[in-house]
């Protein structure tokens, strides 16, 4: 399905006036000066940087075993992550 695109409405002068009028009246918030908005930075969405990113692959596997890791519900690529690694660990034992 194709994302709509939203369609921004400027507000009236009417509606921009009492916009003003509940800013000044609300003790709790104030219009930022041109240096606080000049000193701001972007938000930035997202989890932070990972110290030990992960890579991401193309691999394929038996359906059963998909099925049998995503059935155990959400995070099971972290699941199947820890599946693997506690083979290697076993490996590198032997």
């Amino acid at each position: 399905m194709p994302k709509k695109k939203r369609k921004l409405i400027s507000p009236t002068p009417e509606e921009e006036e009492r916009i003003n009028a509940g800013i000044a009246a609300d003790p709790d918030t104030y219009e930022l000066s041109d240096e606080e908005i000049a000193g701001m930075q972007p938000f930035r969405r997202g989890r932070p940087k990972s110290d030990s990113p992960k890579i991401s692959v193309t691999v394929r596997l038996d359906p059963e075993i998909v099925t049998f890791f995503r059935d155990s519900g959400p995070g099971w690529q972290t699941r199947m992550n820890a599946a693997l690694a506690e083979y290697v660990v076993k490996k590198k034992r032997a």
